[in-house]
């Protein structure tokens, strides 16, 4: 009777160990990280507002917490690649993303996604938002948007605008503008934002929505000419500049957003780590100067905020993707 209790005993405290060590495991890797370097992929091309943010933050963690963080662009698909690698990458602390506006749109506009966004991936820190600007090359006739909207029902299905991909903000904007002016135009995706900027500056497509962050240094040293903008309220970067709304398009309000993203199951531990050294990060004065300087608005925040934030986002677009009868080329 005596042993049957002891092996009843041991046979527990095995049980117990056994559903016990993933959870302890977790607990120890995240109590030592990090203890090897960081990758933090960038879905996009080098040279775009993505890449430039990915690489900025990068440095910050990196000095935070004393191991390399390296940034590898994993482009294609619109982010697709990119974040289906990091969904799909151990749960440890050491492969993050960074995220951008068209993780949300893809759920609506991509057909059998690899990966679900809100299942594979958590949002650690909501970086932060750039309104985004149309801009066209300087020989292009318009100088103002009803010139543009006049243009384009004068000669419908003519021009051309330019994306960084199916589903990107560029996409979504001009889709938008369509919708809401009744004009048309034909949509020339790129696989990123800098190859589409680089024709639109070489006038092989006269249209793009871009972000501030690429497109005003072309527009300061006129390369690019600027309609507007497509924020709430004017930029202080382009104060002479309307935005879409004050232009004659009601309603049209637009801004790419970033997010850094784990995998789903990496321990709240270094998902806290990783908040706390990213909200550090962007209070940094030089990098403030720098990025408000691109049109960066940082916003930080808890890891719940920002999960927050990214639901609603998916809510909206799916309500407006939807609306306007938006698809992915």
């Amino acid at each position: 009777m005596v042993k049957l209790f002891t092996r009843s005993l041991i046979k527990l405290a095995l049980c117990t160990l056994w559903v016990a060590a993933p959870w302890v495991t977790a607990m120890a890797q995240a109590q030592t990280w990090p203890s090897k370097p960081i990758k933090m992929i960038a879905p996009v091309p080098p040279g775009g507002g993505v890449d430039i943010l990915s690489r900025a933050i990068s440095q910050k963690l990196q000095a935070a917490f004393d191991v390399p963080v390296v940034v590898e662009n994993k482009a294609g698909a619109s982010a697709l690649v990119g974040t289906d690698f990091v969904a799909k990458s151990p749960a440890d602390g050491n492969t993050l993303l960074m995220g951008y506006s068209v993780l949300a749109t893809n759920k609506y506009l991509v057909n059998n996604l690899p990966y679900d966004l809100e299942r594979d991936l958590i949002p650690v820190a909501y970086v932060g938002y750039i309104p985004l600007m149309l801009v066209t090359p300087p020989s292009f006739a318009p100088n103002s948007v009803a010139e543009l909207i006049a243009l384009l029902k004068a000669n419908p299905n003519k021009y051309f605008y330019a994306s960084g991909g199916a589903g990107a903000g560029a996409h979504l904007s001009a889709e938008m503008f369509k919708h809401m002016t009744g004009t048309s135009l034909t949509h020339v995706p790129y696989k990123g934002n800098a190859p589409a900027l680089a024709d639109v500056v070489g006038g092989q497509v006269p249209i793009m929505f871009d972000t501030m962050t690429t497109s005003l240094p072309l527009v300061r040293n006129g390369k690019l000419k600027a309609l507007a903008t497509t924020g709430p309220k004017r930029s202080a970067l382009a104060p002479e500049l309307p935005t879409m709304i004050e232009a004659g398009v009601p309603g049209f309000e637009m801004s790419a957003w970033y997010m850094v993203f784990a995998p789903r199951k990496t321990p709240p531990e270094v998902i806290e780590k990783l908040n706390v050294a990213i909200n550090k990060a962007i209070t940094d004065p030089a990098l403030v100067k720098q990025m408000t300087e691109m049109g960066v608005t940082f916003v930080g925040g808890s890891q719940a905020q920002a999960d927050q934030f990214l639901k609603s986002e998916i809510s909206r677009w799916g309500t407006v993707i939807k609306a306007a009868n938006i698809k992915a080329d």
